[in-house]
C-alpha cells in the first residue's frame, strides 16, 4: 500500500481536520504545530480560490513558515509561484513572502506589526503569538479585516500570564476551537522524542514548565516581564559584529566578568539617535583572563567606542583595573554594590518599559533577562538576584544593563582613573609572562 506524501501525528490530524473558523492552539516547542497550520493552509487554498494571510513575529519567522508552505506544495506535487517583494511601512522595510495557487489561491507571509494586520484581508494566521511584539494592538487592527466569514488561527507556546494570547486561550465563551499539546500528549499521539533529553536541555524547572508543558508561569517577582522583552527583540539586532562594520553612532560596553562558574559576557550597544542598538553579544566560558583582556582591549579600541563599564567586583577587579589603566576615562570599573545593582537594574527596566533597546531573538537570552527576580529582604532591603543555571547567572542581563549605564548614566566608578601610555596597552595585550 503506497504511504502518503506527508506523514501527520494525531493531534496535527486532528487540527488539520478541524474545520471551525476560529481556532486555537496552546502546544509545546518542537511538536511540528507550524507543519500543521501550513499544511491547512495550502489545502484550503487548493479546495477553493482563496487568501491565507500568515503574520510572523519577525522576517526569520515568517521566512521558515513560507518554506513549510513551499515543502506541502512541492510534495502534493502543485506548481506554484514564489514570489519575494518588499514594502515599506513608515519608511521601515517590510519583506512580504508570497505563494500563488494555479486557481488564484494566494498565501501571503509577513512579519506582524499593527499595520501589516491592518493591510490585509483574508484569512488569518498568528504564529508564536504570543511573542508577537504590540499583540493587544495587533489584534485590534486585525480583527475587523476577518469580519467578512475569514478564518482565524492563532498558535502558540505560552510566554508568561500577559498579553494578547492569554487573553484568547483563557477566554472560555466557546468563541474558539482550542487544541491544547503538551510535550507528553505530543510523544503519547504520534511525535518521535525523547522527553528525557529534552528535560535535561532546560535550564530551569520554569522554562520546562512554560515552553515544554504549556503551563502560563506567574511573572509577579520578575524585573523583566515576558510582556516588556518581546516588544524589543528584532532580527536586526545582532549577536556578532556584522562584516564591515562601520557604525554611525555611538557605541558603549558593558562588560560583566566571570570564570570558572559563570560567563563572561561584553555587550555593545550603538545609539543612533532614538534607539539602542544591540550590534554584538559576545559569551565568553571559562576563558583565561588573558583571552578576555585581549578581547575587551580589542573593542575598547574600536571606532567610536565611547565608553565602557566594567564589573570590578571579586575577581573582574583585575581587569576592570588594567582597562582603566590602558585606556584612561573611556573604561569605567563598577562595583556591583547593593545600591549600584538597583541604579542599574532600575535603568535596564525604564529601557524596556520605553522600548528605546532593541536586542535579537533568541530564547536563551530572553529567559537570561527575564531571570532576575526583584526580592525584599526580610529588614526590607531590595535585592535583585537570579537562579545559577546552565546558561549563567544572569550574565548577559547584567552586562546589557552596564552598557545602558555606560550610555544613560553617570556610571560609578569605583577605581581612579588614569591615562596610561601606549606602552602599557602594548604590554597588557601581550599579557603577562
Amino acid at each position: 500500500m503506497t504511504q502518503p506524501a506527508i506523514q501527520l501525528t494525531e493531534y496535527q490530524r486532528k487540527w488539520v481536520e478541524d474545520k471551525s473558523r476560529f481556532k486555537i492552539s496552546l502546544k509545546a516547542r518542537q511538536t511540528g504545530f507550524s507543519f500543521a497550520v501550513s499544511l491547512e493552509v495550502v489545502l484550503d487554498c487548493l479546495d477553493h480560490r482563496t487568501t491565507w494571510v500568515l503574520l510572523s513575529r519577525g522576517e526569520r519567522q515568517s521566512k521558515e513558515l513560507m518554506e513549510k508552505v513551499a515543502t506541502h506544495t512541492r510534495a502534493i506535487g502543485v506548481a506554484c509561484e514564489e514570489l519575494e517583494t518588499t514594502f515599506k511601512i513608515d519608511d521601515q522595510a517590510i519583506k512580504q513572502l508570497e505563494v500563488r495557487f494555479p486557481n488564484g489561491s494566494k498565501i501571503i507571509g509577513l512579519p506582524a506589526n499593527p499595520d501589516t494586520a491592518r493591510g490585509f484581508s483574508g484569512n488569518v494566521v498568528l504564529d508564536e503569538f504570543a511573542f508577537h511584539a504590540d499583540s493587544r494592538k495587533i489584534w485590534t487592527a486585525l480583527y475587523p479585516t476577518i469580519t467578512r466569514g475569514y478564518k482565524l488561527r492563532v498558535i502558540s507556546t505560552p510566554n508568561g500570564k500577559s498579553g494578547k494570547f492569554y487573553d484568547l486561550w483563557m477566554d472560555n465563551t466557546g468563541t474558539w476551537s482550542k487544541h491544547f499539546v503538551d510535550i507528553y500528549m505530543a510523544k503519547e499521539q504520534g511525535l518521535d522524542i525523547d522527553i528525557d533529553e529534552l528535560r535535561k536541555g532546560c535550564e530551569s524547572e520554569d522554562d520546562w514548565l512554560q515552553e515544554f508543558c504549556c503551563e502560563f508561569i506567574d511573572e509577579a517577582g520578575s524585573l523583566l516581564p515576558y510582556e516588556l522583552i518581546t516588544p524589543c527583540e528584532t532580527d536586526e539586532a545582532t549577536f556578532m559584529l556584522p562584516e564591515d562594520f562601520s557604525p554611525v553612532g555611538d557605541l558603549t560596553l558593558g562588560v560583566d566578568i566571570g570564570r570558572k562558574r559563570d560567563l563572561t559576557v561584553m555587550w555593545i550597544l550603538e545609539y543612533t539617535g532614538t534607539l539602542y542598538w544591540t550590534r554584538a553579544i559576545h559569551v565568553l566560558e571559562k576563558q583565561k583572563f588573558s583571552v578576555q583582556r585581549e578581547q575587551l582591549f580589542t573593542y575598547l579600541s574600536m571606532p567610536r567606542m565611547r565608553r565602557a563599564c566594567i564589573d570590578a567586583t571579586g575577581i573582574g577587579m583585575q581587569l576592570a583595573e588594567e582597562a582603566v589603566e590602558a585606556f584612561g576615562s573611556k573604561a569605567e570599573a563598577v562595583e556591583f554594590t547593593g545600591p549600584v545593582k538597583q541604579e542599574l537594574a532600575i535603568t535596564q527596566r525604564r529601557a524596556f518599559e520605553d522600548r528605546v533597546v532593541r536586542i535579537p531573538i533568541d530564547r536563551v537570552l530572553r529567559n537570561d533577562l527575564h531571570s532576575v527576580q526583584k526580592i525584599t529582604t526580610a529588614a526590607g532591603n531590595i535585592r535583585y538576584a537570579a537562579e545559577r543555571s546552565e546558561n549563567g547567572h544572569a550574565d548577559r542581563f547584567w552586562a546589557l544593563a552596564l552598557s545602558l549605564h555606560a550610555a544613560i548614566n553617570n556610571p560609578y566608578v569605583s577605581l581612579d582613573v588614569t591615562v596610561a601610555r601606549r606602552s602599557v596597552v602594548r604590554r597588557m595585550m601581550e599579557g603577562y609572562g
